[in-house]
């Protein structure tokens, strides 16, 4: 049989194409919610992360596709910030679906074989997993005070308990609510301030998706798996099982049942060794005029193998790196232009002096640094004004710095 061949431009146009980078989402003045559930039809999920030094992960992630949308658009469909007494079920729901993430309600029952497996202590960290296998009488306290009195935080519970080692300072209830979480007992009820608040399963989720049945392991890793291959829309086994951190064993069975069904075909990619496959849905556009600022947790450059290999860019996050040995920056931002990553900006959002610091930017190689900061300056200007700042300060650090300066101050 002749494989489809594709270059490695096709396979990035595909890519993005399928990742939500499109002009009818970019290009709207007013976003609602078919908007966000377009949105998520393209990422499936969303990566939540503490790290705020620009914004929220999930935050941008959403900029990245929608440009400068209403953050209470996902706010009122996932009870991020309002306080969360209200008695309104939500579309969305966090749960460890690539890291901690909100996903569809729609998809909790195709989650319910992890937090069964939790529930066994298989697959949760094993701080966690060691303190309930040793303090049952602690866990089962920590529920019932949430059954009686939720949604509550970490704050609001009862009885503390001591600090469990150098786990960010986390206290016996905190390790308690964690194995809950994990295993399904209890679920986010929304949050404060970026804290959350916990309650029970059946008073948060719609009734629709709490009461049907958990899907049985294998059907749930098939539909993780196609969710992962449309998402990504051309990309390896690899490329799909790590969508929803599924393990070989766990992604390989359901992946032979969709090449089996046609949901997937065999395809060659330029430059790629794995064997690569195609989601049948995917498509290819005829030009990609994408632009958009990539935050770390951005689902497009996930697996840092799979962005090298389409876009020629080497990524990797600095955050945990010490000053002195960081090659880029602190919280750095690939730039999306075209169907190219063409270059990497270290931001932050100052909010005591209302600006968008740029600390460093730097090009990739063989870019028209002309055309490319031009480009940047439009879309930080963007940034800025959709996070309420008040201008943008571009530091001397990289080679498209200079650039920059010019085009951020001629706007």
């Amino acid at each position: 049989m002749t494989l489809q061949s594709l270059s490695q431009r096709q396979a990035r146009r595909i890519a993005l194409k399928a990742q939500g980078f499109l002009p009818q989402l970019r290009g709207v003045k007013r976003h609602d919610r078919r908007h966000l559930e377009a949105t998520f039809e393209h990422v499936g999920l969303l990566q939540v992360d503490s790290v705020n030094v620009l914004d929220r992960a999930h935050y941008l992630t959403l900029f990245a596709r929608l440009g400068a949308y209403d953050r209470s658009l996902i706010d009122r469909a996932a009870h991020m910030v309002a306080h969360p007494v209200s008695k309104k079920r939500k579309a969305f729901f966090e749960y460890w679906g690539h890291e901690a993430s909100i996903l569809p309600a729609s998809l909790y029952p195709a989650m319910q074989w992890r937090m069964e497996r939790a529930a066994r202590h298989e697959g949760l960290w094993g701080n966690i997993s060691r303190f309930a296998k040793e303090n049952p009488k602690e866990v089962e306290r920590v529920f019932r005070e949430i059954e009686a009195r939720g949604p509550v935080c970490v704050s609001d519970l009862e009885k503390r308990g001591a600090r469990s080692g150098p786990w960010w300072g986390w206290d016996d209830s905190k390790l308690a609510l964690e194995y809950l979480f994990w295993s399904g007992r209890i679920t986010s009820a929304g949050r404060k301030a970026f804290t959350r608040y916990y309650d029970l399963p059946e008073r948060v989720l719609p009734e629709d998706s709490f009461a049907r049945p958990a899907l049985e392991p294998f059907a749930a890793h098939k539909l993780l798996m196609e969710i992962g291959a449309r998402c990504h829309g051309v990309g390896t086994e690899k490329c799909f099982r790590d969508y929803f951190r599924l393990s070989p064993s766990d992604a390989r069975p359901a992946l032979q049942a969709l090449i089996e069904e046609g949901t997937l075909e065999p395809v060659e990619v330029e430059g790629w060794k794995a064997t690569v496959y195609k989601h049948k849905d995917a498509q290819l556009p005829s030009r990609a005029t994408c632009q958009a600022l990539l935050a770390p947790f951005d689902s497009l450059i996930w697996l840092r193998d799979r962005a090298e290999s389409l876009f020629n860019f080497r990524y990797r996050i600095e955050i945990y790196v010490p000053k002195e040995k960081r090659q880029y920056g602190y919280y750095v931002l690939p730039f999306l232009m075209g169907d190219q990553l063409v270059a990497r900006l270290d931001l932050k959002a100052n909010r005591q002096d209302g600006v968008l610091e740029v600390f460093a930017a730097h090009g990739e190689p063989t870019i028209d640094k002309g055309k490319v900061s031009a480009a940047l300056a439009g879309e930080l200007a963007l940034m800025a004004g959709w996070m309420e700042l008040d201008g943008i300060r571009v530091h001397s650090s990289g080679d498209l710095a200079a650039a920059l300066f010019s085009e951020v101050a001629a706007l």
